[in-house]
Formats: C-alpha cells, structure tokens, sequence
C-alpha cells in the first residue's frame, strides 16, 4: 500500500491524471533540482500564439453593483495601486510596496507584468538592498520561500526580498537581506509568482456543496484515468505557513492561493499586506521583524477607524482589498482571436476530450450572495478549485493547510491568453514547455505525476489539433 492525497491506494494503481494545463500556473518546482524528462510534443508545427492582443478584457468592476459597492470597488482599487512608506508601515521587510506593482497584467488585478518593478523598488528612496539573482528586469514578480530551516526542520514561509535599510524614510535602520545565494546553493529556495485576482468574488461566492459535488461529478471516466483530486480543508486558526495550531476544523473548503490555503479574500488580503508589504492588520499583527531601530509605525498599520465620517473611510486598507477582489469582473474571453471561431471550437472540444476538463471544470453557479451582482452567477473559471497530486518532478517540498508537498489546486485558466509567465514560478512563458515541465515521473511507478496521461493524449494529437488546443487557451 502506498499514501497519496491523505489516502491509501493499492499498488497497483497508478494515478495518471489532472489535466495537463494545470501545470501552466501552478507547478511546484524547486529551484536548483533537475526536472524528471518528459516525451512531449516538440513539433514547430504547433506553437503558443504568444499573449493575445487586443483591448484587456479586464480591470472592470463587475456588471450590476449598487453606487454604494461601486463606491467601495474604486475605494479599493485606490488602496489596491498606492504605493505604501515607512510611515504607513511598510516593511521592515518586504517584496514591494503595492499591491498593483504584483499584479498588473493585463489591468491592474491581473499579474506579473512585463517589467518587474522589484529591480528599482531594491533601491527606491536610498534603500540599499542588492537584487537577488533569480529577480531580472523583464522577468516575472516573485517570491521566495525556503523549503527547510538551518536545522532542516519544514520552513516554507516567504522570506522576503528586501528590506527598509538605507531608506530616507528609515533613518537608522540597519538590517540585512535574507542570503538567498547561500539558500540557492543548498537547493533550498522555490518561488512563486502573484496569482490574478480577476473574478475573486465569484470564486468566493462558489458554495462548498457544489464544489464537493463536482469532485465525484463524471466518476466512471475519473475512475478510469485515476483523477484523486480533493478538497483543502480549513483548519480554524490554521497558520499561513500550512501548520495547524489544533483548533479543530471547521470544515470549510478553502480556494484561493497556488495550493488553496486561504478561505477567504479577507484572509488572502491580510496575508498579502503583511507577507508581500510587511504591513501589519488587525488578522496578521506581529511585525515580520521586530529590530527596534526599523520600527517606524503603531501597530497593527491598518486598522479599522472608528472615526470615519463615510462607510468607506471606515473599513482598513485590507478590507478595501478584499472590496476590491471581490467586486472585480472575471476576464473576458475573446470569440474568434487567436486562430479563429472555428479553431477555438476544436481547441475546446479537443480540451474535453483529452481530460483536461474533468479537473479544469469549465464552469460553477454562484450560490445566494448578500450581493445580488455575485447571486446565482456563471463562474467560467476551468478549474475545480480541488488540490491534485503533480508528482515529484512539480512538487516543490511545502505543505499549507491539508495541501502536502507534492500538491496544487487546480488553477483557474480565465483570462490565460494575456498572461506573459507561465508555471508557479514563472520560470517560461512558452505553453509548449509549460506542458513539456508538467510530466513527472514513470507511469509505472507510484510517484508519476496524475497528469502524465493527458500529456499522453495531448501527444496523440495530430499538429493541427494541438495547434487547435493552444488557439483556444490563448482565447481565455
């Protein structure tokens, strides 16, 4: 017998299966390891249109919000795109200094741009930080995390980048960046690259029961391609890092973040201020360093202000984030570019028919929102919002929450077409390799990754079905 995704199997079953474009956002690789070698499709007949052009599609608050959400949708959008200081408690470490320099492709919402505005923020405002050497100018946002402590028990947190040493806003502050060259060496660094938040709300508003249903939705075929994806069951009080602090479990299904380890946006927003900006709140109040000399502001940064004149002078910069995510609309998909309706057309049917579909589900319902723009609405995201078992050539050595090392929530593909990086890491942006780093594994071994036979299907495929497949992910 053999464990796999908190289960025992026989071993003899093999697990194949996720589809095969999971791997495009949420691939867990470490660093410095090799990759397991995959046959894949390597034919210049079929290639990755490239970033689809054309207007954003995206960026807009969602149709049908009162002038009240309205309201609180710009408010948000403001805090979303200013750049925070010293003062208003940035630091003292950190990965930038605004929510919107993470994620701005294609709109502000989106991610990683083309730039990385971490190259210039290392040293904005006399700051003294070195960039580390995995941070290049036309390279993605990341983060990093490192997979082990020095006496190589589980870490998995975010060290940050940079800190606000040498800035004229920190006068007096001494205090060094993590040494990253050193973490490379040891093989110890993985990194991540911002999520989009387009849709957020819908996502959030997808009710548990459907999701559970889904999951053994289609099972004689899941059955047959040994698809094992679960749930990533909530912990109350369960920490960011992915330990459990025993509090028992409330039995929520969590969903947002690359293994589905925040339940809520509120959670995901004051994870954000204070792992990316450093920015303490009334959820993540202790200051990610506390030296002395580098603490320039009360704490908690943001808080909820008793004395506002106006509902949304009220609400902390966190809530106006999760104002913001929420009331985003989702991307909107293009009819005919690239490639063409008909070509789109095949490359969708031939998305189904090769098994991406079963875990990339094309579609939910909202349930009963207090906001009735968010109530009983389509959610088009292709993802089942389950975590899957990618096998050791994806995984990236960090459990969170229930999700364990080797696993990643299926993530949504909407608005794919305008996405420059693809992988948890950013590390292409090229489909064709993002699939050629999704296989993982002998298929006769225990640990091949579940995605291993749609690789195979995708293969199958004649050029021009392949060409069909990739027109239709670049129309998301």
């Amino acid at each position: 017998m053999r464990e796999r995704g908190g289960r025992f199997l026989g071993a003899t079953m093999k697990k194949f299966v996720i589809p095969l474009l999971l791997a495009l956002v949420v691939v867990g690789f470490f660093c410095s390891c090799s990759e397991i070698p995959s046959s894949v499709d390597s034919s210049p007949a079929a290639r990755d249109p490239g970033v689809r052009g054309g207007a954003p599609g995206a960026g807009a608050p969602i149709a049908g919000l009162t002038k009240t959400e309205l309201a609180f949708f710009h408010a948000g959008l403001d805090e979303f795109q200013e750049e925070d200081d010293v003062k208003e408690g940035l630091g003292p470490t950190m990965n930038l200094g605004s929510c919107g320099g993470c994620h701005m492709q294609p709109a502000v919402g989106g991610t990683s741009p083309a730039v990385n505005p971490q190259v210039a923020f290392a040293t904005a405002n006399g700051a003294t930080n070195a960039v580390p050497s995995f941070i290049a100018a036309k390279g993605p946002v990341r983060e990093a995390r490192f997979v082990k402590n020095a006496d190589g028990t589980p870490d998995g947190g975010v060290h940050d980048l940079f800190t606000i040493a040498g800035r004229a806003d920190a006068p007096g502050c001494v205090l060094a960046q993590p040494d990253f060259e050193k973490e490379l060496a040891r093989r110890n660094v993985i990194f991540r690259i911002p999520t989009p938040v387009f849709g957020a709300g819908l996502i959030e508003q997808i009710p548990d029961k459907a999701i559970l249903a889904n999951q053994v939705n289609d099972a004689p075929r899941k059955k047959e391609l040994e698809i094992y994806g679960r749930p990533n069951i909530v912990l109350t009080g369960h920490a960011i890092s992915g330990q459990a602090n025993n509090n028992g479990n409330d039995g929520t299904v969590a969903r947002f973040g690359w293994k589905a380890q925040n339940k809520s946006l509120l959670l995901f927003s004051g994870e954000a201020y204070n792992v990316e900006m450093g920015i303490t709140n009334e959820l993540f109040q202790t200051e990610r360093d506390e030296t002395p000399t580098c603490q320039f502001a009360t704490v908690p940064n943001t808080v909820t202000k008793t004395d506002g004149k106006k509902p949304v002078d009220v609400v902390s910069a966190i809530e106006k984030f999760a104002f913001f995510a929420r009331f985003l609309a989702p991307p909107a998909p293009s009819p005919d570019t690239p490639g063409g309706v008909e070509s789109i057309a095949r490359g969708r049917k031939l998305f189904t028919d090769t098994g991406c579909a079963l875990c990339h589900t094309p579609s939910f319902t909202t349930g009963n929102s207090t906001v009735a723009a968010l109530r009983n609405q389509p959610v088009n995201l292709f993802s089942d919002l389950l975590v899957h078992d990618m096998g050791p050539g994806l995984a990236d050595g960090i459990a969170q929450g229930q999700a364990g090392p080797r696993e990643f929530r299926t993530a949504p593909l909407w608005g794919l077409g305008q996405r420059l990086f693809f992988l948890h890491d950013g590390r292409t942006s090229d489909l064709r390799e993002a699939i050629r780093a999704h296989r993982s594994g002998s298929v006769l071994t225990s640990n091949a990754s579940e995605a291993n036979a749609v690789v195979r299907n995708f293969n199958k495929l004649q050029d021009n079905q392949k060409q069909d497949v990739l027109n239709f992910l670049r129309s998301l």
